[in-house]
């Protein structure tokens, strides 16, 4: 399938964040982005200069032209500029909703919301005043499926009222905090929490990350991925995003979305393959355009990046072997077994931080299923250019 994604949001003239951010995250992960844009800015890499709100009728009616003839299945709501364009984007997801025999278990619409309330920018700078906080949290929440404030917008949106007692879950985005590491909280219903914690990307290209968020946890929740599972996958997105940021701007650069491409998504990707390793090896696909990400003292492992994203190892002493990555390597390797498949190896944790199984082709060729996130492009120990 091909989800179709809402898009509830201000634009970025920078193209790091706002609507820009959404179209690409969507894409990306195989979706389908559709917008209202709610308000038009001039922002760049160091901060925002104007916000110019669309009028509200306008907004309505960009939703219903989407709702009313291509569909949706799952909605992501960022920057409403005031009071007015909250009140009209809620009456209209209200009109449209249906009786509850068409909303999802434990929710109040047909598709997943998530609600990513913008109040402030990456660079600091304010886009949203209390009376539009206010508004998110009693028009807009009823219809969520998660909301997913930074540190500096939890901090208003906790002390507004009602906002805990919603029932809604709240995905506390740690980002903005000190230290070495970076966790987020998902603070579930009925205290079903859930941490992931990861170490800091050192780079200042991080505009848009709240927006790129929420819009992969949308595309997730439309796949039909569970909320916890959505967010889990969001959140490698982002990581290589950041991992493969261009480098663009004075201040807070954009990420690079465009270069997520064999990373994520359902199925098994073809996205490694090792052969063997022979005196310049390393030396001939480095002349033939890869880029070499890993190498060892000894000199018999090399690992290399192609521009699509794929990667190609050579090794020492190494049978040929194809690589497939799945994003849940425990649930494929159950379903092949189920099928009549035989491994040679059940999925096993290595030191190179990958999660693999093995098993052999008909033809006698090696064949490696494994998980890895971030850590087949982006390893720890990953050469500096």
């Amino acid at each position: 399938m091909t989800p179709r994604i809402l898009i509830i949001a201000g634009s970025d003239s920078g193209g790091g964040a706002g609507i820009q951010a959404d179209i690409k995250t969507v894409t990306m992960l195989g979706g389908h982005a559709m917008t209202a844009v709610t308000a038009i800015t001039a922002q760049n890499t160091l901060g925002v200069q104007l916000v110019a709100p669309v009028a509200p009728d306008v907004v309505a009616e960009q939703m219903a032209s989407v709702l009313d003839d291509i569909g949706v299945d799952a909605i992501k709501i960022g920057m409403l500029p005031n009071e007015e364009v909250v009140r009209i984007v809620a009456g209209v997801l209200l009109a449209w909703r249906g009786p509850p025999e068409r909303w999802l278990p434990g929710t109040k619409m047909p598709v997943p919301v998530v609600l990513d309330p913008v109040l402030v920018a990456t660079s600091g700078d304010a886009l949203a005043d209390d009376t539009v906080a206010k508004a998110i949290v009693s028009r807009l929440m009823p219809f969520a499926s998660v909301v997913t404030p930074n540190v500096q917008e939890a901090r208003i949106l906790f002390d507004m009222p009602g906002f805990t007692d919603r029932g809604v879950p709240i995905l506390y985005k740690g980002g903005d905090e000190s230290g070495d590491e970076i966790t987020d909280t998902l603070f579930g219903i009925d205290g079903d929490n859930t941490n992931w914690t990861a170490s800091r990307i050192d780079t200042r290209h991080t505009h848009g990350t709240g927006c790129t968020l929420a819009s992969a946890i949308a595309t997730y929740l439309a796949y039909g991925y569970p909320l916890k599972a959505a967010v889990a996958r969001a959140r490698q997105f982002v990581r290589i995003a950041l991992h493969d940021a261009p480098g663009l701007g004075g201040g807070h650069g954009p990420m690079g979305h465009q270069r997520v491409r064999l990373d994520l998504g359902p199925g098994a990707r073809f996205n490694q393959v090792t052969l063997p390793m022979a005196a310049g090896s390393e030396a001939f696909y480095r002349t033939l355009g890869l880029t070499q990400i890993v190498d060892t003292e000894d000199g018999h492992y090399a690992r290399f990046e192609a521009a699509g994203g794929a990667t190609l190892s050579v090794e020492a002493g190494a049978a040929p072997t194809i690589f497939f990555e799945c994003e849940d390597l425990d649930a494929e390797v159950a379903r092949l077994q189920a099928a009549g498949v035989a491994f040679d190896q059940l999925p096993l944790e290595q030191e190179w931080l990958w999660r693999e199984a093995r098993l052999t082709d008909p033809a006698g060729n090696a064949v490696c299923l494994y998980q890895a996130d971030e850590n087949r492009r982006f390893p720890p120990w990953r050469l500096r250019p």
